[in-house]
């Protein structure tokens, strides 16, 4: 106890004064500016992490109407480039559905939906897809910057679609895109491959290439050695 009576009796000495208050000056200040690093700092990381986020979700949402262009002339790609575009367009619905947004299983779906509208009706040509494709990119948009809103008219669209759809329409749906893949198939298989060049035969009377180069180069030596004309 007695040197907490002697710690207080410095403190309070009038000589010491200024020095006490020069440390909690300091001591102040210390804690001020570390206050005002931390704050600064978290800023800095929610703006970066905000930023990234902008950037996944518009990689996500720039590859889903890549995808439905794609989708809008579906008949026209090649077994091949159907099969890029929906590697594509899977990946991006995985991408979707772990956005860091509320709502984006809902709008995976909704946009698994109109993808799959897009792929049936491109067999139609007289539909005009361009409302169709301005529509969907315009949707997406709207629920990356309201996405409480907008996932709620996601909803709203997929509870319609699943009402209105019976079980003979989903039979016959299904039906027609069997048909359509069967034709775009036979498409493609029905095309003739490209000619294979037949191999020559150097057995069958045909010199063989060190034969034939080794006649060159005796043409060409002969040519050397061949004397000039004398000039009159």
């Amino acid at each position: 106890m007695q040197w907490w009576n002697s710690f207080v009796s410095w403190l309070t000495a009038a000589s010491n004064q200024s020095m006490v208050f020069s440390a909690v000056v300091l001591i102040v200040s210390i804690v001020v500016a570390s206050l005002l690093a931390a704050l600064v700092s978290r800023g800095a990381i929610k703006r970066l992490l905000a930023q990234n986020d902008r950037a996944l979700k518009a990689a996500v949402i720039g590859t889903l109407v890549d995808a439905a262009t794609e989708a809008s002339v579906w008949n026209s790609l090649t077994p091949q480039e159907q099969v890029l575009a929906d590697r594509a367009v899977g990946q991006a619905d995985v991408q979707l559905r772990l956005l860091p947004i509320k709502g984006s299983s809902v709008a995976a779906n909704w946009a698994a939906h109109q993808l799959a509208e897009l792929k049936r009706t491109s067999a139609t040509f007289g539909y005009q897809l361009e409302p169709a494709l301005v529509e969907f990119r315009d949707r997406l948009v709207e629920w990356q910057e309201k996405p409480g809103r907008t996932r709620k008219v996601f909803q709203s669209d997929l509870d319609r679609w699943k009402v209105t759809k019976s079980s003979s329409e989903k039979n016959l749906i299904a039906e027609q895109d069997a048909w359509a893949a069967q034709q775009h198939h036979d498409q493609y298989a029905a095309q003739p491959a490209a000619p294979v060049p037949a191999p020559v035969n150097y057995a069958a009377g045909t010199a063989s290439p060190s034969t034939e180069t080794q006649r060159l180069l005796d043409d060409v030596q002969a040519l050397e050695v061949r004397p000039t004309p004398l000039q009159s």
